[in-house]
């Protein structure tokens, strides 16, 4: 790959990573500063429980995210950037500008998401095989 792509691929993975920092440091604090619960009745505490809950789980997408870009930058220095973890094949320059932290080529990210549909549409019909029909019963008597 060459050395000014690899270049500005660097500076836009600093770039996203020093951005989700801020970001990050941002939720962190307005979740310090949002748990005070003085005079808050049950459906606000409740609220802000829930609200507290959704920071969490976007701050855990956001370290995946994080820890993504991390490794990304780790290629760029051992020179496995732009190859493909799947097919070992390169990753077209179009994609890295895109999505400059991922790890699969466009045809194998397809493929896994191909894969995961089936997987939960066959997930999916053994759940609704296994309802219990005896609660139909007891519904019509």
């Amino acid at each position: 790959m060459r050395k000014a792509f690899l270049k500005k691929a660097n500076a836009t993975l600093a770039g996203m990573k020093d951005q989700l920092m801020v970001e990050i440091r941002q939720d962190l604090k307005q979740g310090r500063e949002g748990s005070k619960d003085d005079g808050m009745d049950t459906y606000d505490l409740a609220s802000e429980e829930r609200d507290r809950e959704i920071s969490f789980i976007l701050t855990d997408r956001d370290r995946g995210k994080l820890q993504a870009i991390e490794d990304a930058i780790e290629r760029i220095g051992d020179g496995s950037y732009g190859e493909c973890e799947s097919c070992e094949s390169e990753i077209a320059e179009g994609r890295l500008e895109a999505m400059p932290f991922t790890r699969l080529c466009v045809q194998c990210q397809g493929d896994r998401e191909t894969e995961a549909r089936q997987n939960r549409r066959v997930e999916d019909d053994r759940a609704y095989r296994r309802l219990p029909s005896a609660d139909l019963d007891e519904d019509s008597q």
